[in-house]
């Protein structure tokens, strides 16, 4: 009995793989286009968050929170303002609640 060798298809190649293929882009793309500047609001918060995150680890949001609770209480309302932002980057739930906890007066309702 002779046998045959046939060789197997590269399915690289083959007319279903190329059919079914995504075709490339012509150019790299960017998710956030034009929005963000380098020199944004955004980028100088998030560099500011991972900065703070790297020295405090995964305690960085709550170190943020008190940082942001004692500028509140020293009267230094552009330094709230500046850690509130550093949390809310870190976590969002947590900048929340403290800001639902400092009522309008200046006290801290817990």
């Amino acid at each position: 009995m002779p046998v045959h060798f046939a060789a197997a298809r590269s399915t690289a190649h083959s007319p279903i793989a190329r059919a079914l293929a995504r075709k490339a882009l012509g150019r790299a793309a960017n998710d956030n286009g034009d929005v963000a500047a380098p020199d944004s609001s955004f980028d100088v918060m998030m560099r500011a968050a991972l900065k703070h995150f790297a020295q405090h680890g995964l305690g960085a949001a709550q170190e943020a929170r008190a940082m942001a609770e004692q500028a509140h209480f020293a009267g230094d309302s552009q330094g709230y303002d500046w850690w509130l932002g550093v949390c809310r980057t870190l976590d969002r739930g947590l900048a929340i609640r403290l800001e639902r906890a400092i009522d309008p007066a200046g006290a801290l309702i817990h």
